[in-house]
This record gives structure tokens, C-alpha cells and sequence, in this order.
């Protein structure tokens, strides 16, 4: 199965940390970040998730969930929980996702299909395809998708950067330029035209090329 951003995230049952979920269910009627890591008790990834943990309130003002996986057990992930806690100052605050045989990596295309053999006996160099983002919204749809390598820690302060972008752009009819943040100034899209644009925006907008038009954030 191969996903695509605006494809439906795929649901699925599972145990974590904090207790069985059906992940749609779970999701309810927000955002979710679903990441996920290729081992348990590897050093990149525990600095990852601790960071994450700091993070939490965040996503929570945005009305998002987070949820980690880990083709690992849930027992390994409660005592990995603990290193991230002791190394990285932070608790882990989110469930994690116990996917021993496979499935949920699968279903998310971050393994083949034919992949085979249980958590136990694989590597994280067996494992390296599972260090992906997904962003999802409240309709269940898949709305980013990044995949990194194993030696590049995960900037999730993006994550957040590309969620805020993604809620104000369904919201208003804008996109963000490169390098935005919450607050700086936004783009009309081209589906709007000018009439349009100035019973949305009255306040006027700057305009150096004509398919450009640079406004104020909306609030």
C-alpha cells in the first residue's frame, strides 16, 4: 500500500504504552502526529522522543495528539522510556505504539510487505525505513509525510512550524512563504481573485508581481 499526502491515514487497532487503541478513535475529533523510530534503546531516537515529550503542551494549544511506534514491545518501550527520561530530562508523556510483528509498519509503507521476522531478531539497519512523520486531520487524513535518515535527528520544531501553517492555510484561503512562522506575513492563494481577495483581506495587500500577493497574517 502506497500512501500519499490527502490519502486517508489507515486505521488500526494496537497496544501502547497506555493501553489498547483504535487509532481513529484515539485521533477523535483532532490533530494527530504519528512518528515512529526503527528501535528501541537507540541514541538518536532517545533524544528524539525526549524532545518530543518537552513539545507535548505545544501540539496540546494546537489541538493535536502525538503518538510514537516502534516495531518493538510495549514492555521494551516502558523500559527504554525510562534512559529517555534519565538522559533527556523529560518524560515521556505520549503513548508509543508496540508493533512487534510488523503490521502497522507495514500498513504505513515504511516497510515492504514482505518483510518478515519479529522485533526480537531485527536491527535497527533492518528497521531503517521506519523513521517517518506523518501529520494527520481531524477528517483522518494524511497532510505531511517526511521520512529521515537513521544519523539525522528529527527537527520537530518543524513538525510544529509546518502544523500551524497547515491549520491557518485550511482556515483562510493563504498559503506561507519559505522559511514562515506564525505571525509573519502570508500569500492569497491564485484560486482567489481580486474582488475576492479584497472582501477577504480589506485592509490590502502588497502585490510586486501580480500571482503574488503578500498580506498580513489573519487572525
Amino acid at each position: 500500500m502506497t500512501l500519499h499526502i490527502g490519502d486517508q491515514a489507515p486505521d488500526f487497532r494496537a497496544e501502547t504504552t497506555e493501553g489498547p487503541i483504535y487509532f481513529h478513535d484515539w485521533i477523535g475529533n483532532g490533530w494527530a502526529i504519528l512518528f515512529s523510530h526503527p528501535k528501541d534503546f537507540t541514541p538518536v531516537c532517545t533524544t528524539e522522543l525526549g524532545y518530543m515529550a518537552k513539545l507535548v503542551p505545544e501540539f496540546k494549544k494546537r489541538n493535536c495528539k502525538v503518538i510514537g511506534l516502534s516495531v518493538d514491545s510495549v514492555e521494551d518501550h516502558r523500559r527504554w522510556s525510562k534512559d529517555i527520561e534519565d538522559t533527556q530530562g523529560a518524560a515521556v508523556c505520549y503513548p508509543l505504539i508496540g508493533d512487534t510483528d510488523l503490521a502497522i509498519a507495514k500498513l504505513y509503507d515504511m516497510l515492504p510487505a514482505g518483510a518478515s521476522g519479529g522485533a526480537a531478531r531485527r536491527t535497527a539497519a533492518d528497521n531503517a525505513t521506519v523513521r517517518s512523520v506523518f501529520v494527520i486531520g481531524p477528517d483522518k487524513r494524511i497532510r505531511l509525510m517526511i521520512t529521515y535518515p537513521m544519523s539525522t535527528g528529527r527537527n520537530f520544531d518543524e513538525i510544529l512550524r509546518v502544523l500551524d501553517s497547515i491549520q491557518l492555510t485550511e482556515k483562510y484561503k493563504v498559503a506561507t512563504p519559505v522559511n514562515w512562522h506564525a505571525g509573519e506575513d502570508v500569500i492569497i492563494v491564485p484560486a482567489v481573485n481580486d474582488e475576492e481577495a479584497r472582501d477577504r483581506f480589506p485592509g490590502g495587500w502588497q502585490a510586486p508581481k501580480p500571482y503574488l500577493r503578500i498580506v498580513h497574517q489573519p487572525r
